[in-house]
């Protein structure tokens, strides 16, 4: 990558294949520079890197790292997703969040993200600062340092989210999206009705008829 696109943030989520829990989109501005520690650190996809282990690396790029995080609630999601009924879209403006909330603070000549779509779906949701700097959009961009540490940042985000939910309804909430998560949801609203739902889930998912099947 060219030295005039350093610093760079990089920005990726976690949760958007899974019923349970909410939307997380993390930021990190990585500098040329701090390319080595990044190795020494581990950070890589999360995808590649088992639940215990990324909350350890999150604490240290929040340490060493600007960073910031946009966590999305099921409540909030399921609200949004109503009025733009398009998951590429809020996928874009949340994205477009955390790089406008890392703008505020710092001068940064570009960011980059997985491409998960068209590439207007970032583009079109960024204000002022963000459509000053290079937007880049790669697939599999979990392969640039700053997007692995964005994933990273976003899947902790997500973990945590998820123990914070099952401790306050007294239930386990399974990751994904399979039949084990649909059983999960019966038994949800066994214990605490339908409603329920709406506070720990996204209800778009075909999960969420299936449940009820």
């Amino acid at each position: 990558m060219s030295d005039d696109l350093w610093p760079i943030i990089g920005v990726d989520e976690s949760g958007k294949g899974d019923f349970f829990g909410p939307l997380v989109i993390g930021g990190v501005i990585v500098s040329k520079d701090s390319l080595p520690l990044i190795e020494r650190l581990g950070i890589r996809d999360s995808k590649k890197i088992a639940d215990g282990k990324i909350l350890t690396i999150a604490e240290q790029i929040k340490k060493h790292f600007p960073c910031n995080v946009v966590a999305i609630t099921p409540s909030r999601y399921n609200e949004l997703y109503a009025k733009i009924r398009n998951l590429n879209k809020l996928l874009g403006w949340g994205h477009a969040r955390v790089i406008e909330n890392l703008l505020a603070d710092h001068q940064v000549p570009a960011a980059i993200s997985d491409k998960f779509g068209n590439d207007r779906f970032i583009n079109d949701s960024l204000l002022e600062n963000g459509r000053k700097i290079k937007m880049i959009q790669k697939v599999r961009g979990e392969s640039h340092p700053a997007v692995a540490a964005a994933s990273i940042l976003a899947r902790a985000g997500f973990i945590t989210a998820i123990a914070d939910l099952e401790k306050q309804f007294g239930v386990r909430l399974p990751k994904g999206a399979s039949r084990i998560v649909d059983d999960a949801g019966r038994n949800l609203i066994a214990s605490g009705g339908e409603d329920i739902l709406e506070k720990v889930a996204k209800l778009h998912f075909k999960n969420y008829q299936k449940i009820f099947c």
